[in-house]
């Protein structure tokens, strides 16, 4: 799962998010940055309506929290949805020393500290071309 600050430089970017079971989330707001959700059909999942869909909290009555719209929260992406997301760019993951570096089909090679954060950022090198440095 990526940082809070590259998960928000991925949806700045233009990455988009149809929420499903199993996504980690946060909202965005000061008193509950730190809180990392998870859609499940038994805690917290998506509720389609007219005017868009809205993340439902099921059995939380000691909340004020009922929903909140999906732009008020923030995706967590995981490795393996990264690498989805690189689709056929993708070549592949390599361990640098302490770190590890995406090799794109371009031959560009993007490095982070973990896995998932190289992922994070041969993506946005991806959308945004010189984003990830």
């Amino acid at each position: 799962m990526v940082s809070f600050e590259l998960a928000l430089r991925l949806r700045d970017a233009g990455l988009r998010w149809e929420p499903r079971s199993g996504d980690r989330f946060v909202l965005q707001g000061p008193e509950m940055i730190d809180d990392v959700f998870v859609l499940a059909n038994m805690v917290a999942d998506v509720h389609h309506f007219n005017e868009g869909p809205v993340i439902g909290f099921n059995g939380t009555t000691e909340w004020a929290l009922d929903s909140v719209s999906k732009d008020d929260a923030l995706w967590l992406p995981d490795e393996e949805q990264l690498r989805e997301r690189l689709g056929a760019e993708f070549v592949r993951l390599e361990r640098d020393g302490d770190a590890f570096r995406v090799v794109l089909r371009s031959g560009a090679t993007v490095s982070g500290e973990a896995a998932d954060e190289a992922y994070a950022l041969a993506l946005l090198e991806l959308i945004e071309p010189g984003a990830s440095g």
